[in-house]
């Protein structure tokens, strides 16, 4: 500029003649003649100055002393604000939340209730409903699942553990990433590994495969639960948001109703499906599987067409996002209304300072594996320090209260939801034993036995040359028999056993028979030819109709109760509707002493599901409205994994105790409903508070 500046003020000033010419362009241009000189020589150097002198070293790359001291004196006072002024950073960070939590009610009852609200509603009932279909899955399909897989009891029952171990998980971790990356990205991801590998476990032949994408699958729906309640309440207004929630919780009870038609409609037609040789087999079972995941896909679909949560944004200082948010918000509502014209009037929004620190790794730093690897360690630490934070003196007293409360509500709740159908099964098994029939030193020979036998006990009876073809033996029991010159062909057996007989000369061929069903039994000159090929246990013949119509009558069950808590939900309060639901189910744990028959067990068990569903609704509804925004799906994540740990507890305990006694588990129960409804009175009520 310095050149430049020169150059023009010599074309300007041309010497002529011993003068200088000024240039007729109307502009004053200097003083007095006699001053030409002095001014001339300035004029050389005008726009020079000599701090834009090259530094000689500049161009080998060494900084100029002046401006190392320059970014010192910078850098220094930041340095000191990042360590002295950290106290003061977060005071006004809690006082920016607590500004915009004000004002963010104020802009959601601006942008009313309505279309986008209801539209948001069915499509994160969807995803409720799917977590609901995950729980009745495994429960529905093992009694076809274990003839092809060949389950033992102990397979089936960590079948049944593994899905509410990862949904435990899956509840811990999705829900603490929505607090980092977003309630609709964490959900979408939650609901693509559910779909993913429920869709996979129906194609699978091997039981340790299945068993592994039934966890998988379980950990993807876990996150469903504090995601979709956390996402949703963030659109509703403090009037609104009790009622509606409560509303919301419907869709697990569909999900359980869709789980048990889809059960009884597909699965007894064995027939449906296919065969790939010997050993691969789809039958109506794998069926169902995928119709089950059917409601997880369509709220994964239908969600890319929902925005993020407003208030997620504005929490991580995305101002311009959230605005265009809510007044996308606005507008749909406004149309809906039929007022069009309605302006939505917030310019500004109040977003909270930001103090969390970041890790950006340039593309050029390292492999990709190690990039990535920053990043997920970063982020997870990021989680760990939230669920720290839920420990906090601030919410520490809060969350081991709820912890408590919904630990045994799902004590409880689960074990008895288990217990309930094996005692109905444990009636009926009772009731088949009193129809047995003896025979008691029966001689038959010669005779063609092509029938089926069944819950029969068969002693001291003598068979000669006789021959059992093409039949079946179910629950049958021969005892102290002889058995000579016999011959059994193409004979299936179930819960059939031989015990002190004595077999000689007999021909075995194509028979499930196999060693372990004869018991101290001696085998004179007798062959066993072509045992059938398969499972060699034995397996439960279970009453798949009933066990479908119970758990559809349990499920429709709680529509009462939802409706009761929706309505009232915002009148009563929450800590009420907890305290008052769970002191209410523990009462009617006690009529469960009086539950002697199959049809007392059904009705007991509907009563208790229509009682407790209130304190499972406003649980939810408290437990959200209690933690702030960048905490609510960790904490909700944290009481949803200790409610599946629950489960499994309940499951396990409940279900050992079946023919044993019932004292046991309905004492359990009462006492584990009694104790945290009335700890559930000591919690703060928040029907009045506005979402930090």
């Amino acid at each position: 500029d310095g050149y430049r500046n020169t150059n023009q003020v010599s074309d300007d000033y041309r010497y002529q003649d011993g003068s200088y010419d000024t240039p007729n362009d109307g502009y004053y241009r200097g003083g007095d003649e006699p001053a030409q000189d002095e001014d001339a020589q300035s004029d050389v150097t005008e726009g020079h100055d000599e701090d834009d002198e090259v530094y000689e070293g500049e161009y080998q790359g060494i900084p100029h002393p002046d401006d190392i001291k320059e970014k010192q004196k910078k850098r220094a006072p930041a340095v000191d604000d990042e360590y002295r002024d950290r106290a003061d950073l977060m005071a006004e960070r809690m006082e920016d939340e607590e500004q915009l939590a004000h004002q963010y009610e104020n802009i959601i009852e601006e942008c009313g209730h309505g279309r986008f609200q209801w539209t948001l509603f069915f499509v994160l009932g969807l995803a409720l409903m799917a977590d609901g279909v995950e729980v009745f899955v495994v429960g529905f399909v093992l009694p076809s699942a274990e003839k092809d897989m060949c389950l033992s009891s102990s397979n089936k029952g960590m079948l049944g553990l593994i899905v509410y171990l990862g949904m435990m998980v899956g509840a811990v971790l999705l829900g603490g990433l929505a607090d980092k990356l977003g309630r609709k990205q964490c959900l979408i991801i939650s609901l693509a590994i559910n779909a993913a590998f429920a869709f996979l476990s129906s194609f699978v032949q091997g039981y340790g495969f299945f068993l592994f994408c039934r966890l998988i699958s379980g950990l993807g729906i876990g996150g469903t639960l504090p995601i979709v309640f956390a996402y949703f309440s963030e659109f509703l207004s403090r009037e609104k948001r009790g009622e509606h929630l409560s509303w919301l919780c419907m869709f697990w009870m569909i999900g359980g109703i869709y789980a048990s038609a889809m059960a009884w409609s597909i699965i007894p037609h064995y027939g449906w499906g296919f065969s790939m040789g010997t050993k691969y087999h789809f039958h109506s079972w794998r069926v169902f599987v995928l119709v089950c995941a059917l409601p997880c896909i369509a709220s994964l679909v239908a969600l890319k067409f929902m925005p993020e949560s407003p208030r997620f944004l504005l929490e991580i200082g995305k101002h311009d996002e959230a605005w265009m948010i809510l007044k996308q918000v606005h507008d749909t509502n406004m149309r809906a209304k039929g007022e069009p014209e309605r302006v939505f009037t917030v310019s500004y929004i109040k977003t909270p300072k930001q103090v969390d620190e970041f890790i950006e790794i340039q593309s050029s730093t390292g492999t990709w594996y190690q990039r990535w690897l920053v990043r997920i360690t970063t982020t997870l630490r990021q989680v760990w320090d939230n669920v720290l934070y839920c420990l906090t003196a601030q919410y520490r007293m809060n969350t081991l209260m709820l912890a408590v409360v919904w630990f045994t509500m799902a004590l409880s709740y689960y074990g008895l939801i288990v217990w309930f159908p094996d005692m109905i099964r444990y009636f009926q098994d009772e009731a088949y034993e009193s129809r047995v029939k003896i025979f008691d030193e029966e001689e038959v020979s010669h005779f063609t036995f092509n029938f089926t036998l069944e819950n029969q006990i068969h002693r001291n009876g003598e068979y000669r040359n006789d021959k059992f073809i093409g039949m079946k033996f179910k629950e049958v029991r021969f005892e102290d028999s002889l058995f000579e010159d016999c011959y059994f062909e193409d004979v299936r057996s179930s819960e059939t056993f031989f015990e002190n007989c004595t077999i000689i000369s007999t021909v075995f061929y194509n028979t499930d028979l196999y060693e372990h069903k004869f018991i101290n039994c001696r085998l004179i000159n007798s062959t066993f030819m072509k045992e059938k090929e398969g499972c060699h246990i034995d397996f439960e013949e279970d009453n798949d109709f009933l066990i479908y119509l119970v758990s559809f009558l349990g499920s429709l069950s709680v529509l009462p109760g939802n409706i009761i808590s929706a309505l009232l939900m915002d009148k009563v309060g929450r800590i009420k509707m907890i305290g008052g639901s769970m002191l209410i189910s523990a009462v009617c744990c006690f009529f469960l002493f009086f539950g002697n028959s199959e049809s007392a067990m059904i009705g007991w068990q509907c009563l208790f599901c229509g009682a407790s569903i209130a304190a499972w609704n406003a649980l939810d509804v408290i437990t959200v409205e209690l933690y702030p925004t960048d905490k609510r799906a960790t904490a909700f994540g944290i009481l949803n994994g200790l409610c599946k740990f629950g489960a499994i507890l309940g499951n396990s305990i409940f279900s050992s105790f079946v023919g044993i006694t019932k004292v046991v588990p309905i004492l359990l129960a009462s006492s584990a409903l009694v104790g945290g409804g009335l700890l559930a009175l000591r919690l703060p009520e928040t029907r009045e508070q506005v979402l930090m």
